[in-house]
């Protein structure tokens, strides 16, 4: 088939770092092209861009100007690549890291690029690992308990800082001008879509997820949110009750974006998603008994049900939120290619030889000659304790203890605290049989990956696919286009292949199974039983470092 002639569509997938564009051709399901654009920038998690003013720990914000880039920059140079000519895209979808959060006016322009706004940090976009709403969010979880608040139990029994209203809880809190002046707080994805069609339309499955909107039951009560916070009521009336299921058409490219871009304004717009529940439709499950993890920065892994099943220690469960007509469950970790990449880059250095020179150290023992365990907690726990506070730990250390042996161990504990989830999963009767792991790190680390399967104890899948969040958000994409009659169809015509498979090694997996006791043991105790010792290390830490001023609520 000549490539010119085939319908294609495009998925944009942004992320933590950056934004990827990938070009699908909808007949044969090839990746014809992939381009990355990284945000100028980056994560803003110590000054200000506009004035310079220090921020607290645990902040993470992101420059909204940079999402734009990756669509005006990404879309021509993707087609470019792809050799495809734009008027045979038919679809485009998005997905982002979730929840980002905007405050934005009432034409939806972002007031941290307006001049009233722009050196007020609570008016930048709160990305998903702003962590500084730990206790907005404790404060809520306090008062759900309190008040026996039937939404709580799909969250796990816990809410965490990573989620919509504890964010909009902070600048509640500590600044009350910057809230007062928020026409609406959009989940970035939502934001996104907005800028494309020039209509807003809302996510179900990010409302879902991160804002406890229920299709039955809507969102919690007046009361609820009064109850946490006087006058904090308010907040609903900033998320709009009105969301689209994943698939809709939210509208079409606008007219002047398309001409810049190299694309027919008949493209339709899919409704946005988040980034980690629309890579399972892109690597072909359709079915309940497989769990899916997507290994980038974080972790977000899921898997899917007939029926919703109260599971503690997860991160949300929400029908139609994954695939339509089943119960989507979210989990994760929030630490593995940033806990990488901190012990690597920023402790090795030039010193340290690399991740390549470094993994292949790590494969050469056997396993537990290292002696070591850790707590895979560098940037907080998100499932099963669901606790932002707490910080990392290795134990067994030596002075015999080598960075190839400390760089496994931080491996095997991603690998066991993925097991702590999918043990979860199936303690509380959701089958899993499987695994299918995709992302950056899945590609990169076979050693990871056998960890995976010796751990589990379940074969492990590796599609192929370099850009699985993007492939699905151009899934959606034609979807919206009705290019497919419905999801299934386009899963099925769309399905990648498997790039590699990984069987657990019997003798392996029973030495894994002897230090995961070790592992579940430290987990409990400082994650449950003397938590306090975390936290007072986390408060003492934010008490000896806070900056004095701005984090005052202004008027």
């Amino acid at each position: 088939m000549n490539r010119s002639d085939a319908s294609s569509a495009i998925g944009i997938d942004f992320g933590t770092e950056s934004g990827r564009v990938l070009v699908l051709d909808l007949a044969t399901g090839a990746e014809l092209a992939t381009e990355t654009v990284r945000y100028r920038h980056g994560v803003i998690e110590d000054t200000l861009p506009s004035s310079g003013a220090q921020l607290e720990l645990e902040w993470a914000l992101q420059h909204p100007l940079d999402y734009l880039e990756v669509i005006e920059q990404g879309i021509p140079l993707a087609l470019q690549s792809a050799g495809v000519s734009g008027d045979r895209v038919v679809g485009l979808g998005v997905d982002f890291t979730s929840c980002t959060v905007l405050p934005v006016t009432e034409d939806g322009t972002p007031l941290a690029v307006t001049d009233r706004w722009r050196d007020r940090p609570h008016a930048w976009p709160k990305l998903w690992k702003h962590h500084a709403a730990q206790p907005q969010a404790d404060r809520l979880t306090e008062v759900a308990v309190q008040r026996g608040e039937a939404f709580l139990a799909r969250y796990g029994q816990r809410i965490s800082s990573e989620w919509y209203f504890p964010k909009l809880l902070q600048i509640y809190q500590e600044d009350r001008g910057v809230y007062e002046a928020t026409a609406a707080f959009l989940e970035a994805t939502d934001w996104i879509v907005w800028q494309l069609t020039g209509t807003l339309c809302r996510s179900r499955c990010a409302a879902g997820y991160k804002a406890f909107w229920n299709e039955r039951e809507g969102l919690p009560s007046p009361d609820y949110f009064e109850a946490a916070c006087a006058g904090f009521s308010s907040a609903r009336a900033r998320l709009d009750a009105r969301f689209a299921a994943l698939g809709t058409r939210a509208g079409l490219l606008r007219a002047d974006l398309a001409a810049r871009v190299g694309l027919p304004a008949t493209v339709a717009v899919a409704v946005g998603n988040v980034d980690s529940f629309v890579s399972v439709p892109a690597v072909g499950v359709e079915r309940p008994g497989t769990f899916v993890t997507v290994v980038g920065t974080s972790i977000c892994s899921m898997a899917v049900g007939e029926e919703e099943l109260p599971i503690p220690g997860i991160t949300g469960v929400v029908e139609d939120g994954i695939l339509p007509g089943l119960y989507g469950y979210e989990a994760g970790q929030p630490a593995v290619g940033d806990m990488l990449a901190w012990f690597v880059d920023r402790l090795l250095g030039s010193a340290g030889g690399g991740y390549g020179e470094l993994e292949a150290a790590a494969a050469a023992p056997a396993p537990g000659a290292g002696g070591l365990v850790a707590l895979d907690w560098w940037n907080g726990n998100r499932s099963v304790l669901a606790d932002a506070d707490l910080s990392g730990a290795i134990v067994g250390m030596t002075l015999s203890t080598t960075p190839a042996e400390i760089y496994r161990a931080l491996l095997e504990s991603i690998a066991y605290s993925t097991r702590c989830i999918v043990d979860n999963f199936t303690t509380h009767g959701l089958g899993l049989d499987r695994v299918v792991a995709c992302g950056g790190i899945a590609e990169k680390s076979p050693l990871l990956m056998q960890l995976f399967a010796d751990v589990t104890g379940r074969p492990v899948d590796v599609p192929a696919s370099s850009q699985v969040p993007a492939r699905g958000a151009a899934l959606f994409g034609a979807v919206a286009a009705g290019h497919f009659a419905d999801t299934a169809s386009a899963v099925a015509a769309l399905r990648p292949a498997v790039a590699r498979s990984y069987a657990p090694d019997p003798a392996a997996s029973a030495v894994y199974a002897q230090i995961y006791d070790v592992y579940r043991s430290l987990h409990d105790l400082l994650g449950r039983e003397h938590v306090g010792l975390m936290h007072s290390l986390r408060r003492i830490r934010r008490e000896a470092t806070s900056p004095q001023g701005w984090t005052l609520t202004h008027a």
